[in-house]
């Protein structure tokens, strides 16, 4: 009779100790995150959770706080007798290294894992080379992560036929930003409202969402673009804060939410919070990015609004 096929935990666990035990991923080495292995296998977050803390009681990973889960060093020599790993070797993608190649798998890396774990070794690590390798075809981590915000606004993809209306074409330029930062969590911490990057297509999707605004003087022009920016970015920047908590306690949002509820339902009760305690009963998730960024956007809107007919009616009068 045919052996019953391992749970897919296992069959995970047992490939990441397979890199560990090859010198694939060596100690200190960043191992796959729950969000990685979600992608990699396509498993659920609970299956992802159980193979790092099956990993964590071999004692073969540890987690380091402000960096993820890693690969823990030996506690002690190998016994005599015990195979010794294999040496690293350049696999088969070696030959295919190249500063698309090498961008292509920073913006994977840094999209499963977040920016603080993007490192010009951890990236060779996709390519089985080492970390000098990639510095053929980047400069260094500051233009990797350059070119990996030009490629991400590279994709995006206008609406054909655009939207005619000044608010319609705002507003379709704000969602075009919000569903990039949502792919790419890391990218709106990495942009910079006050040290701006030289970033032609990102600054042609701004060109484009404020096409139709009219009659407005270019300064006012470039604070309402600015302040649209802004408030997509500042609220996407939670994609980020969201993904590298989930390193650091290995815990998803909903996970920590129920973690947290306890605490939270005895301020509400307090009496002290009307406000918050007001939500209490709540559809769950009444509040959240999605909605705070809905609902921001809007009124922006609104008040763009006022000022675009002040502006018109000023005009009017003054002819």
């Amino acid at each position: 009779m045919a052996q019953p096929a391992p749970p897919p935990y296992r069959r995970i666990t047992d490939e990441i100790r397979r890199r560990i035990d090859t010198g694939e991923l060596a100690p200190g080495d960043r191992v796959p995150s729950t969000r990685r292995i979600t992608q990699e296998w396509g498993v659920a977050m609970a299956t992802a959770t159980k193979v790092l803390t099956t990993l964590r009681q071999e004692g073969l990973v540890r987690a380091v706080p402000g960096v993820g889960t890693v690969v823990a060093e030996p506690a002690s020599p190998r016994a005599a007798g015990a195979a010794a790993p294999r040496e690293r070797r350049p696999r088969e993608t070696d030959r295919g290294l190249s500063r698309e190649s090498v961008v292509r798998a920073a913006v994977r890396v840094a999209d499963a894992e977040g920016l603080r774990a993007l490192s010009m070794r951890r990236v060779a690590a996709e390519f089985g080379v080492s970390s000098m390798a990639l510095y053929r075809h980047v400069a260094g981590k500051d233009e990797l992560v350059l070119l990996m915000a030009d490629a991400a606004f590279a994709d995006i993809e206008l609406p054909e036929p655009a939207p005619d209306g000044w608010r319609a074409r705002m507003e379709a330029g704000a969602r075009l930003q919000w569903e990039l930062y949502r792919r790419h969590p890391w990218l709106a911490q990495y942009l910079s409202i006050t040290r701006p990057q030289p970033m032609p297509r990102a600054m042609a999707l701004i060109e484009w969402t404020m096409a139709r605004v009219t009659g407005i003087d270019p300064v006012t022009l470039i604070h309402m673009a600015i302040t649209l920016l802004n408030h997509v970015l500042a609220t996407a920047a939670g994609f980020e804060d969201d993904l590298e908590a989930e390193q650091e306690t290995g815990l998803d949002q909903n996970q920590w939410m129920a973690a947290v509820e306890p605490v939270f339902e005895g301020i509400l009760t307090s009496g002290s919070y009307p406000m918050y305690a007001g939500i209490s009963g709540a559809d769950e998730g009444a509040v959240n990015l999605e909605s705070i960024f809905e609902f921001g956007l809007a009124r922006l809107l609104d008040g763009m609004a006022t000022l675009i007919d002040r502006q018109a009616a000023g005009a009017d009068g003054a002819g």
